[in-house]
């Protein structure tokens, strides 16, 4: 069986310093276990074609689907402050580029396919794990109305990867993407002081994600806009990226990368999960000084490009960036206002919100069942020390009264804003456990209640906090 993909490959037709041409490293035994056909659906890609052998061999990485221009990317990075001139996809080949029948453009690309020139001597897998845990958190964060890169598909590959933990089996994830393009891959060209190929990506992303940008100004505008509103939704589902490096931040505003990532359970400001974070610069709160630093990096990039005059260019920088932090303080405020049911606004609401938040962190409240509980009337349960919520809930309750819209408008509003579930750590891992185990219910259990987030579970445990014996403290990078 032959189907050709549409495949239409604009990043392949930049020069070759952009990217390195090369095939996937074929794989002994490879086995679907997961198949996104919504998704596929919207790429126009055929269900019982992906299913069959052919299928199976380009999602394995094993076949080469005609009109397909495999290459791994090339770009820099800031990697906790510190920056590296050369990194690149380590383990990812992508495929080429699709037209869905929403008429918008993607990337179809295979994480875990084997090295690179780029992978520093990595061996260029995935173990199932990682794999496993993008596959839920990416399509839980598209189904919570989150940018995010998605997940097409996930095999096991019948190989097995060697890390800290022992021999672990291999897996290979097909992800999609707006684009791969990454704050990192602006600083490896500015870095080399390639004016032209700066030119060539500003304009090539320019027209693929914000044609009404015109220029390179323009572009860095309307980039921190997106990352001003990915990070607001962000916050307002208790998410932690974990690895906020500027080769991690991608240039269409799309949640990208989840390694070490987690969303709290009890509210915690200060929350840091990933282990390799010793210092806590990505913890929760600290998340959009972090996004402004990694758009700072990507403004310093685009700097030969905003004004011949080096003065005038630092200066239009400056001014775009200023506009960071009032842009995020107006999404924060709109989700949040969401979150409490408020239609209208008010110059209080920021300290209402703020009210709320000190005393879930003082009362040791469950984050995701504190908000979900406000319009079932059961966030008090949430705390430990329920009288922290009672000393705030008159401030809500005269806030409510005074809103324009009637109650059962402001309940809608929070049950749309506030998911009943939510990925949590310790479901992942059990899934994880258990997938290792050759058990992949507990994966399809957790990815039905995943993508399903304001609706009440089949099972009640997914909206329950973990007990201490569950609590997951520490979060680990696949590689």
């Amino acid at each position: 069986m032959t189907m050709p993909i549409r495949f239409d490959n604009s990043y392949a037709r930049l020069p070759e310093r952009f990217h390195t041409r090369m095939s996937a490293t074929p794989v002994p035994a490879p086995r679907l276990f997961a198949l996104n056909s919504k998704l596929a659906e919207v790429l126009g890609l055929d269900l019982d074609w992906l299913r069959s052998p052919d299928g199976l061999a380009m999602l394995a990485g094993n076949a080469v689907p005609g009109g397909a221009a495999p290459l791994a990317q090339v770009y820099a990075g800031h990697q906790f402050g510190g920056y590296s001139p050369r990194l690149g996809d380590g383990r990812a080949l992508l495929l080429g580029e699709v037209i869905g029948t929403d008429g918008q453009r993607r990337d179809i690309q295979l994480k875990g396919s084997g090295p690179t020139p780029y992978s520093r001597g990595g061996d260029g897998r995935a173990w199932l794990g990682p794999v496993i845990r993008e596959y839920l958190v990416s399509e839980a964060m598209a189904a919570l109305g989150i940018p995010t890169t998605r997940a097409l598909a996930a095999v096991t590959t019948g190989a097995q990867v060697l890390r800290e933990a022992g021999a672990l089996p291999g897996a290979v994830l097909t992800r999609v993407a707006a684009s791969h393009i990454r704050v990192g891959t602006f600083q490896y060209f500015a870095a080399q002081g390639d004016a032209e190929a700066l030119r060539l990506l500003t304009d090539h992303v320019v027209k693929r994600h914000y044609p009404q940008a015109g220029d390179a100004a323009g572009l860095l505008g309307a980039v921190c806009a997106a990352q001003a509103r990915l990070v607001a939704q962000w916050m307002a589902v208790g998410f932690i990226h974990g690895v906020m490096n500027t080769d991690n931040m991608t240039i269409s505003g799309e949640t990208i990368d989840y390694g070490p990532c987690a969303f709290m359970d009890r509210y915690d400001p200060v929350k840091v999960f990933s282990s390799i974070d010793r210092l806590g610069r990505y913890a929760y709160n600290k998340q959009p000084d972090m996004a402004l630093w990694n758009l700072a990096q990507f403004a310093s990039a685009l700097l030969p490009l905003l004004a011949e005059d080096q003065q005038r260019a630092t200066d239009i920088a400056y001014e775009l960036l200023d506009g960071f932090a009032p842009l995020f303080q107006q999404e924060m405020a709109r989700a949040f206002r969401r979150k409490l049911g408020l239609t209208g606004e008010e110059p209080g609401d920021v300290d209402l919100v703020q009210g709320l938040l000190s005393r879930m962190a003082a009362g040791r409240a469950d984050f995701t069942r504190c908000f979900a509980g406000l319009a079932a009337g059961t966030a008090r349960s949430a705390f430990e020390d329920p009288t922290a919520f009672d000393q705030w809930l008159p401030d809500w309750q005269a806030r409510r009264a005074r809103d324009a819209a009637p109650e059962a408008q402001q309940l809608a509003l929070m049950q749309s804003a506030n998911p009943q579930v939510i990925p949590r750590n310790h479901i992942v891992e059990q899934a994880i456990a258990a997938a290792v185990a050759g058990d992949f219910a507990p994966f399809d259990a957790a990815l039905a209640a995943f993508t399903a987030p304001f609706d009440p579970p089949a099972d009640p445990a997914f909206t329950e906090a973990p007990t201490a014996e569950q609590e997951v403290r520490q979060t680990f990078c696949g590689t």
